[in-house]
């Protein structure tokens, strides 16, 4: 869609959907006790009204301790899904020496490995996530790689493909009265500014760009050719690329937008986790030692101050009851149903995990925590390795198209002398294997005589270049005396 027109409805009607299932996931993955109940609370569906975080009950009054315990396997599934991905930087390449240095430069200091890290931790959780390449000279003196969130942008695809998208924030300010929107569009070689004042229901007027403080100062960047409020950015590519985190998407079929981990779904076995350590904590808080005492070994405070019971003392007195009664002081203490929980809960963790795609092995659910071989993970953690090369395929050509244009803009705004390039963009195999486990390849490679010296040491030593790896290999030649030529190659016949 355009930038919107005045007094249009807020959200566009085509994108609530995909809105109001962005803010559950979003609830959840917050691990945000009042934002989960803030939703549930007020869900339109009665049925989702009655789950855990939607009750209102006695017991969870305002000016009663809430009791309710929430378990952030939602947030831990994202995070294990950005680890896998980016835990280790993708390997990002060119074939201009010149143009790899400076790409080397601007990937360092624009903090790309954190920039992918938490893009991909917000895809996992909210179905896709937009990368975007902007500018501040004022700043740093380079394009800089940012993230933008799905639930603030309104894409425009074609084919499949993103062709334009409208990047929108409420600002600081707005009321329940008022909200002052800025939209930020981007479109082949151009970016456009806009400024809205509406309602929560209605986008409201465009309004000039001077008329809110956070958007004032754009005003002198933007071009005087009588394009309006956009910014040309020299470049033909657009600015901006969407990454969904799966497809399909299975509640829209034949949408571009991604489905979220979440999606399959899995809210109700969150939920049902929630209410497993709920249930527990409340064993436990039951549980706690209580001594029941009678009325005679009680001290009296005074008229109108009650009575209390002294812990602490040890002679009792003058207490009128037979000594045959036994009317003395009782323990009361219930059982607490450890193994019933413990079991309960990690089935319900183990199922949320497989329906999200990853194996019990990521979340710590089978093992006992301990260093694993590659030949281990293969076999146990065979679906998350799976899902991580279903993700990689969708980051590769996102990650691919950005650094191009970070590339770009380089060259075209700050004056680099590079050839921007479309880069290589590939991923390790996500597997880190131990140094027992190199050693143990090595020596049979080595056993069965298919391996040079060069290629155990570049083996060993991946990060190495060929200068540093043929130094390495002159070394070990010459403490093993493997350098020394063959007398026997000499004598006569």
């Amino acid at each position: 869609m355009p930038l919107p027109e005045n007094g249009a409805p807020w959200p566009p009607s085509a994108w609530a959907p995909y809105y109001d299932a962005m803010r559950i996931d979003d609830a959840w993955y917050s691990g945000d006790r009042k934002r989960l109940a803030r939703v549930y609370t007020n869900h339109p569906r009665p049925t989702e009204r009655r789950r855990l975080w939607g009750r209102r009950s006695f017991e969870h009054r305002l000016d009663r301790r809430d009791h309710r315990l929430h378990v952030p396997l939602a947030g831990d599934i994202a995070s294990t899904s950005a680890d896998l991905l980016f835990a280790d930087m993708p390997t990002i390449t060119v074939e201009d020496t010149t143009t790899q240095e400076r790409l080397d430069q601007l990937l360092d200091e624009g903090r790309a490995q954190q920039v992918f890290l938490g893009a991909a931790e917000q895809a996992a959780a909210l179905s896709g996530v937009f990368l975007r390449v902007t500018w501040d000279r004022e700043l740093a003196g380079q394009p800089l790689l940012t993230v933008m969130q799905p639930d603030g942008a309104t894409p425009e695809f074609r084919f499949g493909m993103l062709r334009a998208v409208n990047f929108w924030r409420e600002l600081d300010g707005s009321t329940t009265s008022t909200v002052w929107r800025h939209f930020e569009r981007h479109e082949p070689g151009r970016i456009v500014h806009a400024l809205y004042e509406g309602t929560a229901e209605n986008v409201g007027r465009r309004v000039p760009l001077t008329e809110h403080p956070d958007t004032a100062d754009l005003v002198d960047s933007l071009d005087a050719d009588g394009e309006g409020d956009s910014i040309a950015t020299g470049i033909r590519d657009l600015t901006a690329a969407y990454i969904p985190n799966m497809l399909p998407n299975r509640l829209h079929r034949g949408s571009p937008v991604g489905r979220s981990d979440y999606a399959a779904p899995i809210h109700d076995l969150f939920d049902a986790l929630d209410e497993v350590w709920t249930s527990w904590m409340r064993d436990i808080r039951l549980a706690r030692a209580r001594l029941i005492v009678p009325d005679g070994y009680m001290r009296n405070e005074g008229v109108g101050k009650g009575a209390s019971f002294d812990d602490d003392r040890e002679v009792w007195h003058s207490l009128k009851m037979p000594p045959n009664e036994g009317a003395g002081i009782t323990l009361n203490q219930f059982d607490i149903r450890v193994e019933e929980h413990r079991a309960t809960g990690e089935a319900i963790m183990r199922q949320a995990a497989q329906a999200a795609g990853y194996s019990p092995q990521s979340f710590g659910l089978d093992g006992e925590g301990q260093p694993v071989t590659a030949t281990e993970v293969d076999s146990r953690d065979a679906r998350s390795m799976v899902t991580r090369r279903k993700k990689a395929g969708y980051w590769r050509h996102g990650v691919a198209d950005m650094v191009h244009v970070l590339l770009q803009l380089d060259a075209k705004l700050f004056g680099s002398r590079i050839t921007p390039v479309r880069p290589r963009v590939e991923f390790g195999d996500g597997v880190a294997e131990s140094a027992e486990q190199t050693a143990t390849t090595l020596d049979l490679l080595n056993r069965a005589g298919a391996v040079s010296t060069a290629t155990k040491v570049k083996i060993l030593n991946p990060e190495w270049d060929d200068t540093a790896v043929q130094a390495e290999v002159r070394a070990i030649l010459a403490e093993t005396g493997a350098a020394a030529p063959d007398p026997v190659g000499s004598f006569p016949l």
